[in-house]
């Protein structure tokens, strides 16, 4: 994604407001391309939110593990740590990168459990089957209607009789303003501003990630990232897994997200 003033007009709300002060300054990326990788692997690192109800629902299924959109390894790690051999699908070749350096520099043993794979969560066939399939960070919301319903087909043929697909989603707590507007801190230490735009009714919310304004420089370029969530709520994410052949069997609350959702964790099995 290149830097132009007409691509940070497409900016909503607050975020976009904010970028058109600075101009032609900015340089605007999506957070998931080469130059976001590192800030989302700063801030994914300090998240704990799901890792501790994932892995309490992964460890009463033993057996191979599969995690899709691994990302930089956020929860990679924790569920090598359960003993399990698992095998990480990551489209983005910068977060690929990214992983496997992190396995490098894991405590010995552990990086020869996991095999990294590059591909698409909508559409891979890696010629085995797991007793769990991991899908975490609210990843499933990247995908539209059709990206799921490749994903749903994918992970059925990838479940072990018995296996349990772990996925994480969003409910909805309530309105508020159109921008939610906060810092946060990576685990590098460093601050960064996040602008959430999601007005009511909307079923994309848009994030923005960029400097705090204090430390925004008065000449230079300025950095800012981009990225569209999907809101998939339970019920609704239940129903496509059922008409997919994946039927939901638990259903776990997660720790607050954000003043305006919630976090839920599904466990669906084929039927």
């Amino acid at each position: 994604m290149t830097t132009t003033t007409t691509r940070t007009a497409t900016v909503p709300g607050l975020a976009g407001e904010i970028l058109a002060g600075y101009g032609d300054r900015v340089t605007l990326h999506d957070l998931y391309d080469e130059a976001g990788a590192s800030v989302y692997h700063d801030l994914a690192a300090v998240d704990t939110t799901e890792i501790r109800e994932l892995l309490r629902s992964a460890r009463a299924v033993p057996g191979p593990v599969l995690e899709l959109a691994a990302g930089s390894g956020r929860l990679t790690l924790p569920l090598l740590a359960l003993g399990r051999e698992v095998t990480a699908l990551e489209l983005k070749e910068s977060m690929v990168a990214l992983l496997r350096e992190r396995l490098t520099e894991a405590p010995a043993g552990i990086g020869r459990r996991c095999t990294v794979v590059r591909g698409d969560m909508s559409a891979f066939d890696l010629g085995g089957t797991y007793a769990v399939v991991v899908l975490g960070t609210t990843s499933v919301s990247l995908l539209d209607a059709e990206g799921r319903a490749g994903l749903y087909a994918s992970v059925r043929s990838h479940l072990m009789p018995g296996g349990r697909f772990l996925l994480s989603t969003v409910d909805l707590t309530g309105g508020g303003p159109d921008d939610l507007d906060v810092e946060a801190m990576g685990a590098s230490g460093r601050r960064y501003r996040m602008i959430e735009n999601w007005p009511a009714g909307h079923e994309v919310r848009e994030v923005t990630i960029l400097p705090p304004e204090r430390e925004v420089p008065e000449d230079g370029p300025v950095l800012a990232l981009t990225t569209s969530i999907r809101v998939l709520p339970p019920d609704d994410l239940t129903r496509e897994l059922a008409g997919a052949g994946l039927r939901v069997v638990a259903r776990h609350a997660l720790p607050a997200a954000s003043p305006r959702h919630t976090g839920v964790l599904l466990e669906a099995e084929a039927v």
